[in-house]
C-alpha cells in the first residue's frame, strides 16, 4: 500500500488521541531530587571570525514533566540555543542536559521541535510532510496512516490532508509542524517563537490550539518567545534570561488557574505577571 496518494479526508472523532493527565507539579520549595529535564551548569561558545563569542554562561534549570515553561529575553540573548542543547541539535560547551536522567547527546523522537518557519516540504503534502515524523517508525503503514490523520484532528486540519503547503494560511502550515512534531509521540515539545511570524488575531487562535494541546496531552512544554504577554497566558513558569551570554536572571512562577482562554487576559493575576515579567527584564538589561 503507498501512503503518498491521496489520503481519506475525515476523521473520525473517536480517532483523536485520548487526553492523557498531566503529571502533578512540585512545589517549587520542595524541588524533585531527579527532574524530568536538567541543565546542569550549562556554558556554549561559538567561534566567530575565529573569536570565540558566549552565547551562554552557567545555565542550572530543571523543568517537571508535564510543566510548561516559557523562555523569554532580548534578541541574541541564546533562548534559541538552549532549545537547540536540549533538541540535540548542539552541544554545550560546559555543563550537561539530562532527560529522563540521560544525557542529550543527540536529537531523539522523544522530542519534537517546531522552529519559527514551518519548514515543511512543498512537495509533499500536508499528510505525507505529517508521516515524514514516523519515518523511522517500525508501525505497519495502516497504522501509520491512521496516526497521521489523528494528530491531524488534534491540531484542527480535518480535511486538509491531500493540501499542499502552498495552498496554507501561515497559521495552517505551523498547526501542520505541530502535528508532525507530536506523531511521534515525544515527551516534549519544544518550540522555538512558532508564531512569532503570525498576525496577532491567527497567533490568538495558536495560542489557543497550543493551550489545549498541552491540556489534552500532558506533555512538557518549552517555548522561546519574546512576547511576555504570551508567556503568562501559556505558561506554568517564566524564566528570564539576560542579554548575551545569556544567564538566567529569575524565574517566575505563574498561578493563572487553568485551563486557560484568551479571557484570561482579565484575570487580575494576568497584568500582575506581565509587569512582573518586563520589570524583570529591565532588571536584566540593566545586570547584563
Amino acid at each position: 500500500m503507498n501512503v503518498l496518494g491521496k489520503h481519506p479526508t475525515a476523521a473520525p472523532t473517536s480517532n483523536v488521541p485520548e487526553p492523557v493527565p498531566a503529571a502533578a507539579q512540585p512545589a517549587a520549595s520542595q524541588p524533585t531530587t531527579s527532574p524530568f529535564l536538567s541543565l546542569q551548569g550549562v556554558g556554549k561558545t561559538f567561534t566567530v571570525d575565529g573569536r570565540p563569542v558566549e552565547a551562554l554562561h552557567h545555565i542550572d534549570l530543571d523543568i517537571a514533566e508535564g510543566e510548561f515553561v516559557a523562555l523569554v529575553g532580548p534578541s541574541g540573548c541564546g533562548k534559541s540555543t538552549l532549545l537547540r542543547l536540549v533538541a540535540g541539535l548542539e552541544q554545550p560547551s560546559l555543563g550537561s542536559v539530562s532527560l529522563h536522567g540521560q544525557q542529550v547527546v543527540a536529537p531523539g523522537l522523544d522530542r519534537g521541535v517546531v522552529f519559527q518557519e514551518h519548514r515543511l516540504f512543498p512537495w509533499l503534502t500536508v499528510f505525507d510532510n505529517v508521516l515524514l515524523g514516523l519515518d523511522t517508525s517500525p508501525l505497519a503503514t495502516q497504522d501509520k496512516a491512521a496516526r497521521v490523520l489523528q494528530h491531524l484532528a488534534l491540531v484542527g486540519l480535518t480535511g486538509f490532508e491531500n493540501a499542499y503547503p502552498s495552498q496554507l494560511s501561515g497559521g495552517m502550515a505551523q498547526r501542520a509542524a505541530i502535528a508532525r512534531a507530536l506523531i511521534a509521540g515525544p515527551s516534549i515539545l519544544l518550540l522555538d517563537e512558532p508564531f512569532g511570524a503570525l498576525d496577532q488575531i491567527t497567533r490568538d487562535r495558536l495560542n489557543m490550539e497550543l493551550a489545549r494541546i498541552h491540556e489534552v496531552t500532558g506533555l512538557t512544554v518549552v517555548l522561546v518567545t519574546h512576547s511576555i504577554r504570551e508567556a503568562v497566558l501559556l505558561s506554568d513558569r517564566i524564566v528570564v534570561m539576560t542579554p548575551r551570554p545569556g544567564r538566567i536572571s529569575c524565574t517566575i512562577d505563574n498561578d493563572l488557574p487553568r485551563p486557560r482562554s484568551l479571557e484570561s487576559r482579565n484575570h487580575p493575576s494576568f497584568e500582575m505577571l506581565v509587569r512582573q515579567g518586563n520589570s524583570e527584564l529591565e532588571k536584566g538589561y540593566a545586570n547584563g
